[in-house]
């Protein structure tokens, strides 16, 4: 017997919907006042249900925050690995896709992108959070180390690479959460340029 004929379609909506909601209130108050300041009551009324009720699907606040964290991190390695046989393009344009798969990855999830930035590496991160979260940054990893090898992308340590490029947009996309800074498709596309000129060996400036 499945769970729609146990309790019918109609209580299984009304709970995935109670749960949705939660998740979404719980991700705007940690994006906005950080893990510490939220509270399960704040979340509960935010989202519009009971305390009790975030307990019937979480155990606590760290069980609530690891598993959003997981699924905020999943979403961005799924747009990343959306591009099936990159390693096929040149390198430019892999850095391309990689950087407007950020971009998509922010305007879709606004929220979860300044959670993320705020929340990578806390205290409160459980191993199977941590693991996600370095299988996403793999991605790039095996993106700049591979570069490498094709004589592309600077000598430096991957994750220094990393820190770069995702260290820089998630700080730009900081100034764009505050209001200091308007995204235009121009300065999109200047800002990805400098980011490559960051990373990228120079190749017309070498001497034989």
């Amino acid at each position: 017997m499945n769970i729609h004929s146990a309790i019918g379609g109609g209580e299984v909506e009304a709970a995935l919907s109670k749960k949705d909601h939660i998740l979404k209130a719980a991700l705007h108050l940690f994006a906005e006042r950080g893990y510490d300041a939220t509270t399960v009551p704040s979340i509960a009324e935010t989202a519009g249900v009971g305390a009790g009720t975030i307990y019937r699907y979480f155990d606590n606040k760290e069980t609530l925050v690891n598993h959003l964290f997981q699924h905020c991190i999943s979403r961005l390695a799924d747009i990343w690995k959306a591009n099936d046989g990159l390693n096929e393009f040149k390198t430019r344009d892999q850095f391309h896709r990689l950087f407007y798969g950020m971009v998509s990855y922010s305007e879709e999830e606004e929220y979860a992108l300044h959670f993320l930035r705020d929340h990578a590496y806390a205290h409160f991160l459980d191993e199977e959070s941590l693991k996600a979260f370095d299988e996403t940054l793999g991605i790039l990893r095996d993106f700049f180390e591979e570069g490498q090898k094709k004589e592309d992308i600077k000598k430096l340590p991957s994750d220094g690479l990393i820190a770069i490029l995702f260290g820089a947009f998630l700080e730009l996309q900081k100034m764009v959460w505050s209001g200091h800074l308007i995204l235009s498709p121009k300065l999109l596309a200047d800002l990805e340029e400098s980011l490559w000129d960051a990373v990228r060996i120079n190749k017309g400036s070498l001497t034989i």
